[in-house]
C-alpha cells in the first residue's frame, strides 16, 4: 500500500485509473470502516482510503483535539484489506489558505436533526468531501448508513453538482450486543459501555411499535409523536442526555404525513444521545 501525504503524490499514484473506489475516514479505524473498504473493492479497483480529521466539522466545544489519532495502527489494518493508496494529508495540505469557499446543504436537510444540535457540522462535512472528491476523482465512494443524514447530504450534493461519483451505501456494523461501531465508543467507561446498548434497544422498540401500528392500520401522526417522546424519556430516565429520537421519511428525512405511515419500508428512526461525555448516534430503517 502506498501512503501519500500530498495531493500531488496522490494524483501521480492514481493517474490512468478508470474505476477508483474511495472511502474517506477520520482514522481510528475499526471493523465498521474495514467493511467499507471491502464493499469498495466490490465496486471498483483500486481502493483508495483517506484519513483526515477535519477541523471544519467540529464545533468550538467538541472533541477535535482529543479525537483519537492512530495512524500507524490504521496503516496496518488497511494493508491487510488490500487498499492501494492511503491519502493522509495534514491540515496545511488540505487547507493551505483559510477555506473561505464552503458547501452549504439546504436548510431543510442540513439544519435538522444533527444539523440542529451541531450547527455548521454538515457545511464542514460537505466541504471536505467535495475537496477530497476533487483530489481523488473517484468513480465510486462508500459511505456508511450509520451516518444516515450525512449519506443523504453527500448523495444529493453529488447530484446537484453533477459530480461523476456513484455513492454506495453500506449497512451499519454492530458489536455483538447491538451497539453501532464508532471511533467514539472508546471514550466510554466500562459501565457506560454496558449501558450504551440501550440506544439500539430503544430504536428497536420504536421500530416495533411503529410496525405494530402499521399492521393494525391504526398508526397516526400523533401516535408517532407519542412513541418518540416515550423513547426519549426511557433514555433520559436511565441517565442519558438525549438530543432527539425522531421518526422520519427515508427519502428526505422530513416528518412523515399520515399517508407515509401506511406503507412499510418508508420510514427510519434516528437518535442522538449523550452518555456521560460521549455523544452517540444511531438509526434503524423501519
Amino acid at each position: 500500500m502506498k501512503v501519500v501525504h500530498t495531493i500531488q503524490e496522490l494524483r501521480a499514484q492514481l493517474r490512468g485509473q478508470l474505476r477508483t473506489a474511495f472511502v474517506p475516514t477520520m482514522g481510528n479505524l475499526h471493523e465498521g470502516h474495514l467493511s467499507l473498504m471491502r464493499l469498495a473493492a466490490d465496486h471498483g479497483d483500486p481502493v483508495v482510503a483517506s484519513i483526515f480529521v477535519n477541523r471544519l466539522q467540529f464545533g468550538p466545544n467538541e472533541d477535535f483535539d482529543r479525537y483519537p489519532r492512530t495512524l500507524e495502527d490504521d496503516i496496518s489494518k488497511l494493508e491487510k484489506e488490500g487498499v492501494y493508496v492511503l491519502f493522509a494529508p495534514d491540515e496545511r495540505e488540505m487547507y493551505p489558505v483559510p477555506q473561505e469557499y464552503r458547501v452549504s446543504p439546504p436548510q431543510d436537510l442540513g439544519d435538522i436533526l444533527e444539523g440542529e444540535f451541531r450547527p455548521g457540522f454538515f457545511i464542514g462535512v460537505a466541504t471536505v468531501v467535495m475537496k477530497l472528491f476533487q483530489c481523488v476523482q473517484p468513480q465510486v465512494s462508500v459511505f456508511g448508513k450509520k451516518d444516515y443524514q450525512q449519506l443523504m447530504i453527500i448523495r444529493r450534493m453529488c447530484g446537484q453538482f453533477s459530480i461523476p461519483t456513484e455513492i454506495i451505501p453500506a449497512e451499519t456494523i454492530r458489536e455483538p450486543d447491538g451497539l453501532a461501531m464508532s471511533s467514539r465508543n472508546r471514550y466510554l467507561s466500562p459501565e457506560e459501555r454496558q449501558e450504551s446498548v440501550w440506544l439500539s434497544r430503544t430504536l428497536h422498540e420504536v421500530a416495533k411499535r411503529i410496525r405494530d401500528g402499521q399492521a393494525s392500520c391504526s398508526l397516526s401522526v400523533d401516535d408517532v409523536a407519542d412513541i418518540e417522546s416515550a423513547a426519549l424519556q426511557v433514555l433520559n430516565q436511565r441517565g442519558w442526555k438525549t438530543d432527539y429520537v425522531a421518526v422520519r421519511r427515508r427519502t428526505d428525512l422530513k416528518l412523515p404525513a399520515a399517508q407515509d405511515l401506511q406503507s412499510p419500508g418508508e420510514l427510519v428512526v434516528l437518535a442522538a444521545s449523550k452518555l456521560g461525555a460521549t455523544r452517540l448516534i444511531d438509526n434503524l430503517e423501519i
